[in-house]
């Protein structure tokens, strides 16, 4: 089997990395999501509030007690989906082979990604770039050969932290990783592990499967091909890409129209890149995308007539109607195609039919 790229990619403490994006006034003191009144409890904090032992699922009562300067503040849970949704847009403009874990983080396979080199490692620095300078928030990534290991990498250096394990490093990774890091392995499991004298993959390592079965049931075995680096899961897609999409940041801003006809060119062939990955959907929509020097966006799209991959001309006649000011400053340009969904119906039906 091939060697896959797995990239996890992790907010940092999500629901208050919104708030305090939203508020500034937030940044700086110690940070609760949810914990107000005398029964809530703590759904995220930020790191300052980390520092004084305040953690998610924590009592509020029990967070203020540690920390009582704590600002709590009410759970938003559409803001934060909404914010989710504008994240998981942008990886799947990479990959449509994305498996969400919550509104948070996912799991992206990028083996056959040809983009940016083909480097796992340059995409998920690109990924945080974009996420970071486009809805406001930092991303932790890990990058791996497995699931397993890729999400241990994202947690490896947070917040806003970019940790690589190579295949030709796993061995020398996990030799002293300690086994509270494995999956599946909490507090109890971790004190009959150090127990049997393994507190880490390299002492794990030294028993065999069969024993390890005897001892943990089924969970057993995956503890015998984790303490080795072994994972053979497949990311799970959970939903069909209904768009995409390529779009470019300008180091410098584009001066007028001229300039976005000269790059558009570029764009369409890294568009056609992408669509060659998918199945022959027949595409619904065109659109442009464009955010000015004032960080302002806009979007125009309209419905295609032809299937076929579209060319640079196509995009043209939408880029002129919503580039009004031809000399206004771009930031950001990019195109995309949506796809016609099957699966709704073409007439609607008379009662009874």
């Amino acid at each position: 089997m091939a060697q896959r790229k797995i990239i996890h990619l992790d907010c940092d403490c999500f629901y208050a990395a919104v708030e305090m994006r939203d508020d500034p006034s937030l940044r700086t003191v110690p940070l609760a999501v949810g914990g107000g009144g005398p029964r809530g409890v703590v759904s995220t904090c930020n790191y300052l509030a980390r520092e004084y032992g305040v953690r998610s699922a924590m009592p509020g009562a029990e967070a203020r007690r540690r920390c009582p300067d704590l600002v709590t503040v009410p759970v938003d849970m559409a803001r934060y989906r909404a914010v989710s949704q504008q994240v998981m847009t942008i990886f799947r403009e990479l990959t449509d082979i994305i498996e969400p874990l919550s509104l948070d983080e996912a799991f992206l396979d990028v083996s056959d990604v040809e983009d940016h080199k083909g480097s796992a490692t340059l995409m998920a620095r690109y990924l945080r770039e974009r996420v970071r300078d486009e809805v406001g928030i930092t991303v932790s990534a890990g990058v791996a050969p497995n699931k397993f290991l890729a999400k241990i990498a994202s947690d490896w250096e947070k917040p806003d932290g970019l940790f690589v394990i190579r295949p030709e490093d796993v061995d020398a990774f996990v030799v002293n990783l300690p086994v509270e890091k494995l999956f599946g392995v909490g507090k109890v499991t971790a004190g009959k592990l150090h127990d049997m004298g393994a507190a880490t993959c390299g002492q794990l390592q030294q028993f065999s499967r069969e024993d390890l079965v005897e001892r943990f049931g089924r969970h057993g075995a995956r503890l015998y091909h984790m303490a080795r680096g072994e994972d053979n899961r497949p990311v799970t897609v959970t939903r069909i890409a209904k768009s995409v999409s390529v779009e470019r940041t300008f180091s410098q801003d584009l001066p007028n129209r001229d300039a976005c006809y000269r790059v558009m060119a570029s764009l369409v062939q890294d568009l056609e890149r992408r669509l060659s990955r998918k199945s022959d959907r027949p595409i619904h929509k065109l659109f442009v995308k464009l955010r000015y020097s004032d960080f302002s966006t806009h979007t125009l799209e309209r419905v295609r007539d032809r299937v076929e991959a579209p060319v640079a001309d196509d995009f043209q006649p939408l880029l002129e109607e919503l580039y009004k000011q031809a000399d206004r400053p771009v930031r950001l340009l990019g195109l995309g195609v949506r796809f016609r969904d099957d699966s709704a119906p073409t007439r609607q039906l008379r009662l009874f039919e």
